[in-house]
C-alpha cells in the first residue's frame, strides 16, 4: 500500500540522513595504508611494499657492442659517445623537442575544416490527447557535422607561429642540452685520467722515498748518519704512502663521476685508455673578439632565447586577432531511418557565420597586454643572455691562456725539481748533504710532478669550456678553435 505524500517525504528524508551518518571516511592509496597520519606529529606510514620485478643487469643494452669490446680502454671520443647515447639530459630534451613538433603540427590543424561524424538512436513516445491516440516511434541514422574558420584577421596565423618558434627553441635547447653533456663527460673523462696520472707520480715518489729510507739506513750502518736522520726517511715514507692511498681514493671518486656523466653504473667495470688523452698545448690562435662573435651566433641557447621571444612575439597577433571578427562556416547533414518503415530521409543545414567579439569584461584587451608584457621579459633575457654568453667566452678565453702559460712554468719546475732532487740525493749518498737537504728536494719534486698533472688538467678542462661557451664544441667532442703549433714542453711527469 502506498504512503501518503506527507509519509514519504519524512521517509526519504530520514533516509538521506541515514546515508549521509554512515558516510565513509578519506579514502587511502591502498595497501592497508591509512589516508592521511592520525595526528600532526604522527608521520604517515606507507602502504605495504608490493614485490618488485628484478631489476635487469647493469649496463646490459647500455653500451653499444662497438664500444663493449674495449670496454677497458675507452677513448676520449668514446667517451662522448657513450655519455650522449645515454644521460637522461639529452634524452629528456629530445623528448620536449618531439613534443614541440607534435604541438606545432596540432596547431596547423586551424587551416583544415573539422569533422566530426556520429550516430544515434532516439525512441519517441507521444501522449494520447485530444483525440489522439499514442504514437511510439524509433529513430536511428548518421550524421556528420563541419566546421570551419574561413577568415580571421592573424589570430589563427600567430597561435601557429608561436608553436613554431617554440618547436625551433626546443630543437636548440636540444643542441645545447648535447653541448652540456660533452663537456661534462669531458671534464669528467679528463679529471679521471689526471687523477690517474697523479696516483702514477706518487707511486714515483713512494719509491723515492723508500730509496731515501735505504740510504738513510745504509749511512747509519756505517755511522755518517744517526737514528734521527732514519726516523725522518721512515716519515717521509709514511707520508708518501699517505698521500698515494688518499689520491687512489680519489681515483675511485673520480671515476664513479665519470660512470654519472656517461650514464651507467658506477660499477661497471670500464676503464680509460690514457695513452691518447693527452691533447698538444699551444696558445689561442683565435682572438677574444671573433670568439665572441660566434658565441653570439652559433650559441644554440641564446638561439633557442631568440626563438621564445620570437614566440612570445607571435602569441601577441595571437591574441589581437581574437579580438577582431572571423568568418566560420558549419554545415551538417545526416539521414534518418524510422523502425518498421521502409526508406528513410535526409537532412542537412549550410551555415556561414560571421563572430564580432564585442565584449567580454575586457578580457581579451588584459590578455593582449599580457603578451605583450610577456614579450618584452622575452627580450631582456635575450638580451641578458648575450651579455651572459659575452662575459663567459671573455672569462675562459683568458682563463685557458692562463693555463697555456701555467703548463710551460710547471714544466720548467719539474725539470728545476727533478736535477735538485739527483743533486741532493747524490750529495747524501757522500755523505757531504743532509737528510733534510734530500727530503726538502723530494717534496719538492712530488710538488712539482703534481703541478705538472693539475696544469695540464686546466688547460684541458679550460680549452673544452672555451670550446663549449664560444659554441665551437661539436657532438664528437672536438673543438673547433685555432690553436698555435705546440712548443711547451711535453716531458711527462717523472
Amino acid at each position: 500500500m502506498a504512503l501518503p505524500r506527507g509519509p514519504r517525504l519524512r521517509t526519504g528524508a530520514a533516509l538521506l540522513l541515514g546515508l549521509a551518518g554512515c558516510a565513509p571516511g578519506l579514502p587511502g592509496p591502498g595497501g592497508g595504508a591509512p589516508a592521511a597520519s592520525s595526528a600532526p606529529h604522527v608521520p604517515w606510514t606507507p602502504p605495504a611494499p608490493t614485490a618488485a620485478p628484478p631489476a635487469p643487469p647493469p649496463a646490459a643494452g647500455q653500451v653499444p657492442p662497438e664500444l663493449a669490446q674495449r670496454l677497458k680502454q675507452l677513448t676520449a671520443a668514446d667517451v662522448v659517445d657513450l655519455a650522449l647515447r645515454n644521460n637522461p639530459t639529452t634524452l629528456e630534451a629530445w623528448a620536449n623537442a618531439r613534443a614541440a613538433a607534435a604541438a606545432y603540427g596540432a596547431s596547423r590543424s586551424a587551416y583544415f575544416p573539422e569533422v566530426d561524424a556520429s550516430a544515434s538512436v532516439t525512441r519517441v513516445k507521444t501522449a494520447a490527447t485530444a483525440g489522439r491516440v499514442a504514437v511510439t516511434q524509433t529513430n536511428y541514422g548518421p550524421s556528420a557535422t563541419l566546421t570551419w574558420l574561413l577568415l580571421d584577421f592573424g589570430g589563427r596565423g600567430g597561435a601557429i607561429e608561436a608553436a613554431r618558434q617554440a618547436l625551433i627553441s626546443a630543437d636548440w635547447t636540444h643542441n645545447a642540452a648535447i653541448n652540456d653533456v660533452v663537456l661534462q663527460s669531458q671534464v669528467a673523462f679528463y679529471n679521471y685520467v689526471a687523477t690517474g696520472a697523479l696516483v702514477a707520480a706518487q707511486r714515483v715518489s713512494l719509491e723515492d722515498a723508500r730509496a731515501n729510507l735505504d740510504a738513510a739506513e745504509a749511512r747509519r750502518q756505517v755511522g755518517t748518519a744517526t737514528i734521527a736522520d732514519v726516523l725522518q726517511a721512515r716519515t717521509a715514507l709514511s707520508q708518501a704512502q699517505l698521500s698515494l692511498e688518499t689520491t687512489e681514493g680519489t681515483r675511485q671518486t673520480a671515476r664513479g663521476a665519470l660512470a654519472l656523466a656517461l650514464g651507467v653504473p658506477a660499477n661497471l667495470p670500464y676503464d680509460v685508455d690514457s695513452v691518447t688523452a693527452p691533447v698538444p698545448v699551444g696558445a689561442l690562435g683565435d682572438s677574444v673578439d671573433a670568439l665572441i662573435a660566434r658565441a653570439v651566433r652559433d650559441r644554440p641557447d641564446l638561439a633557442a632565447a631568440r626563438a621564445t621571444a620570437a614566440a612570445a612575439a607571435a602569441r601577441i597577433r595571437q591574441l589581437r586577432g581574437a579580438r577582431l571578427p572571423s568568418i566560420t562556416a558549419t554545415g551538417d547533414g545526416g539521414f534518418t531511418y524510422i523502425v518498421n518503415k521502409s526508406g528513410g530521409g535526409s537532412n542537412y543545414t549550410i551555415g556561414l557565420g560571421l563572430a564580432i567579439p564585442l565584449f567580454n569584461g575586457f578580457g581579451r584587451e588584459y590578455s593582449q597586454k599580457q603578451a605583450e608584457f610577456l614579450a618584452d621579459a622575452a627580450q631582456a633575457q635575450q638580451r641578458s643572455l648575450e651579455q651572459q654568453v659575452t662575459y663567459q667566452v671573455f672569462s675562459s678565453y683568458y682563463a685557458l691562456q692562463t693555463a697555456t702559460r701555467s703548463v710551460q712554468t710547471a714544466n720548467d719546475l719539474l725539470a728545476s725539481a727533478t736535477q735538485s732532487d739527483e743533486v741532493a740525493l747524490a750529495r747524501y749518498k757522500a755523505g757531504v748533504g743532509t737528510v733534510l737537504d734530500l727530503l726538502s728536494a723530494q717534496s719538492a719534486l712530488a710538488s712539482a710532478r703534481a703541478q705538472v698533472i693539475q696544469s695540464r688538467l686546466n688547460w684541458q678542462t679550460s680549452l673544452a669550456q672555451l670550446a663549449h661557451d664560444a659554441g665551437a664544441l661539436d657532438a664528437k667532442g672536438r673543438a673547433d678553435i685555432r690553436l698555435a703549433p705546440d712548443t711547451l714542453n711535453e716531458n711527462p711527469p717523472r
